[in-house]
C-alpha cells in the first residue's frame, strides 16, 4: 500500500466522516420514529426467519478515558440487576410482537462490560433470551470480554449458557500508553484470559487494538501487535482511536498535544497492517483480519461480507434487534434506536412500551446508497449488474452516480463497464470515497478523522 502524495492533496489527512456502519448514519436519526413504529417492523419480521440480536449492557466498574460509548459507572450491582430486570421485561414485549418460528442466527453482548454481571445473571438473561427467540442451529453467541473484570464463575456460566465466540479489548499493551488512555491491562492477564476462554471450548477468539492512541509510535504499536498475535486471535479490529473529547467528556483525561499527527496515525496503521497479514492473517476491509479459514475471511472471498454497528460482519440477516439502553435496530423498512439513558429506557418499558425514541424509516435511494456504501467498505467496489438486477437502477442512473463520485477523486479510482472501483493504493481514502454516494449533508456532524 502506497503512501502517496496524492493520498494528501485529496485532504485524507484533514477530513473528518462516517465510519458507515450504517446509511443513513446516526446523526441523521429522526424523532420521527417511534415505539409505534418499532412495534410495526418486529410484527413484520417473517414467521420462522433468523434474525439477529444486540443486547447492551451499558455498566462498567471503570470508566476507560478512551471510549465513546454510551456507559456509566458502578461499583454496586443494585442498578444492574435493576436493569437486567427491565431486560426480563423487554425480552417479554418482543415476545409478545414477534412471529412465531423466529430463530437466532447471531447473539451478541456487547457494553460497557457485559462480563461484571454475576453468574446468576449470567445465566436468568441467557435463559430468558433463548426462551423468547431460540439460537438456530450452527448460530454464534458472542460476548465482549474486559480481561480486568472476568473470574472462573463467569466465564463457566458463559460457556454453559452457549458462549462459543469471545471478543477481547485490548487496545494496546504498552504500560505508558495504558496509563494515558486511563486502561491499564497487562499482557499477563490478558493472555491467561484467552488461555482460559478456550479451555472452556469456546472455538472463535477475536481481538481489538487501537491505532491512533497517545504516545503510540512504530515500535511501540509493533510490541503490541507481536504480542497480540502470541494468543492467535481468530480476528482482529484493527479500529482507529476516535479522539472526540467534544463528544465525550471522559476523552478530555487525554492530552490532545499527545496525540499522533494524521500522517504518523497512517503509518502506525501500516505498521500493524504488515505484520497481521505476514502472519498469515486475511485482511477484511478496511481494518479487519482473519485466519483464512475463519468465516469472515471466507465472506470476504466470496463478497458476502456485509457491515454493522460492530463492524464488520458474515452475518446474513435482514434483521439487527438491539435490547437495552441506546441500542440500534436495523429492519428492512429502517432503523430504530432505544432510549439513550437507562432512566428513560426503563420507565418506557415498565409502562409496556417500547423506549424507541429515534430512526429513519428509508426513503428515496437510501437504499440502493446504503448497498454502494456497504459494497465500497466491504469489498472496494460496486457492481454494477447487481444495482440494475438487484434494485432496478437504469444504467443512465448508474452512470451519473458513479461518474460524480469519480470526478472527485481522479485515478485513485476506477470506473469499468462491470464496476466503480477502489484500487488498492487508494484504500485509505475508502470512507472519503464513500462519502461521495452520501446523500445526506456530513458537514454539521463532527464525525471522527478520516485515517
Amino acid at each position: 500500500m502506497t503512501h502517496d502524495p496524492q493520498l494528501a492533496q485529496l485532504g485524507l489527512f484533514d477530513a473528518r466522516v462516517p465510519r458507515y456502519t450504517s446509511y443513513p448514519t446516526a446523526p441523521h436519526f429522526g424523532a420521527a420514529i417511534g415505539p409505534a413504529d418499532f412495534a410495526e417492523w418486529i410484527a413484520a419480521v417473517p414467521a420462522n426467519s433468523e434474525i439477529s440480536l444486540y443486547l447492551h449492557v451499558p455498566f462498567c466498574r471503570r470508566l476507560c478515558w478512551f471510549c465513546a460509548c454510551r456507559t456509566q459507572g458502578t461499583t454496586s450491582d443494585a442498578p444492574v440487576i435493576a436493569y437486567v430486570d427491565t431486560l426480563m421485561e423487554e425480552l417479554a414485549l418482543l415476545q409478545s410482537h414477534l412471529p412465531r418460528g423466529v430463530t437466532l442466527g447471531r447473539l451478541h453482548w456487547g457494553g460497557g462490560t457485559p462480563t461484571l454481571l454475576s453468574p446468576d445473571l449470567i445465566k436468568r438473561l441467557a435463559d430468558a433470551i433463548f426462551a423468547v427467540v431460540p439460537l438456530a442451529q450452527g448460530g454464534e453467541f458472542s460476548v465482549e470480554i474486559d480481561p480486568n473484570e472476568i473470574d472462573d464463575a463467569r466465564l463457566d456460566a458463559l460457556a454453559a449458557a452457549g458462549m462459543n465466540r469471545a471478543s477481547i479489548g485490548v487496545q494496546d499493551f504498552d504500560p505508558m500508553i495504558q496509563q494515558a488512555i486511563g486502561r491499564e491491562q497487562s499482557y499477563g492477564l490478558t493472555r491467561d484470559v484467552a488461555e482460559k476462554i478456550r479451555a472452556r471450548g469456546v472455538a472463535s477468539l477475536n481481538a481489538d487494538i487501537l491505532y491512533g492512541l497517545p504516545y503510540q509510535t512504530g515500535p511501540r504499536i509493533a510490541d503490541s501487535v507481536q504480542k497480540l498475535l502470541t494468543l492467535s486471535p481468530d480476528r482482529v479490529a484493527l479500529y482507529g482511536y476516535a479522539h472526540v473529547p467534544w463528544m465525550s467528556r471522559r476523552q478530555q483525561m487525554i492530552s490532545s498535544e499527545a496525540m499522533p499527527h494524521p500522517k504518523d496515525r497512517l503509518a502506525l496503521f501500516e505498521t500493524a497492517r504488515q505484520l497481521f497479514v505476514w502472519d498469515g492473517y486475511q485482511e477484511v476491509g478496511i481494518d479487519h483480519f482473519a485466519k483464512p479459514e475463519d468465516k469472515m475471511a471466507k465472506a470476504q472471498r466470496a463478497g458476502t461480507l456485509r457491515r454493522n454497528f460492530q463492524g464488520y460482519t458474515d452475518d446474513p440477516a435482514q434483521v439487527l434487534i438491539g435490547l437495552g439502553a441506546s441500542s440500534i435496530s436495523r429492519f428492512p423498512q429502517g432503523f430504530a434506536q432505544n432510549a439513550s439513558g437507562t432512566a428513560a429506557h426503563t420507565k418506557a418499558i415498565r409502562a409496556g412500551q417500547f423506549s424507541t425514541h429515534r430512526g429513519h424509516r428509508f426513503t428515496g435511494e437510501d437504499t440502493v446508497r446504503a448497498r454502494i456504501i456497504e459494497a465500497l467498505m466491504c469489498n472496494f467496489a460496486v457492481s454494477r449488474q447487481e444495482l440494475m438486477t438487484g434494485f432496478g437502477i437504469p444504467s443512465a442512473r448508474i452512470d451519473t452516480l458513479f461518474a460524480a463520485a469519480a470526478a472527485d477523486f481522479g485515478d485513485m479510482v476506477r470506473v469499468t463497464p462491470e464496476a466503480f472501483v477502489i484500487p488498492e493504493s487508494a484504500r485509505p481514502l475508502t470512507r472519503m470515497i464513500a462519502r461521495a454516494f452520501d446523500a445526506y449533508d456530513t458537514a454539521g456532524a463532527r464525525h471522527s478523522a478520516a485515517i
